[in-house]
């Protein structure tokens, strides 16, 4: 086991719960600027839809999180490739369902690690990870996805899409956080 100061890892763990809560709050404001029809909507043959990713997203973070100090994180009734399929379109409650369950079990899982638990080793398919490499791994599968399902949100909204975060031309304006 990896020793990381306690300092420094409590606030490690804050700022992946800040960053994880981020991205989960892009999606979930996103969302709700899609029509049902956009749920589903590929961009071309090669593209996922939105409601693809979030269910990609959902068995991840299910697989990943439970038991995720004593479990492999690719759980034995997780079926990766079959979150990439969609053989009938799953309504928006049930979608949401999926997104809400995923997070909830990653987010509890999160917020209930120690600092001392970051030097911990963790399995995913049998490979070990620290858990503060798990973590990171976590955080930008998170990222990268939270960030196609908003392109595409915003993609689908055209005109009447507003902006989750700073609108383009408004970067004087802000204050805080976003001005840098």
């Amino acid at each position: 086991m990896t020793t990381i100061d306690t300092a420094v890892g409590a606030a490690y763990l804050k700022d992946v719960t800040r960053q994880m809560r981020m991205y989960k709050g892009y999606v979930d404001k996103a969302l709700q600027r899609v029509s049902d029809a956009s749920l589903h909507t590929e961009l071309d043959a090669n593209s996922n839809s939105i409601a693809v990713i979030v269910k990609h997203v959902a068995g991840n973070l299910r697989s990943r999180y439970r038991d995720f100090l004593t479990t492999d994180g690719e759980k034995p009734d997780r079926h990766r490739d079959t979150e990439f399929d969609m053989p009938e379109r799953a309504s928006r409650e049930e979608m949401l369902r999926w997104w809400e369950e995923g997070w909830s079990i990653a987010l509890g899982s999160i917020e209930a690690l120690t600092p001392a638990d970051l030097g911990r080793t963790i399995t995913i398919r049998g490979e070990g990870y620290l858990v503060i490499e798990a973590l990171n791994r976590s955080v930008a599968h998170a990222a990268s996805h939270a960030g196609q399902i908003v392109y595409l949100a915003r993609h689908f909204a055209g005109d009447a899409w507003t902006s989750l975060t700073v609108p383009k031309g408004a970067s004087a304006t802000i204050k805080g956080e976003f001005k840098k």
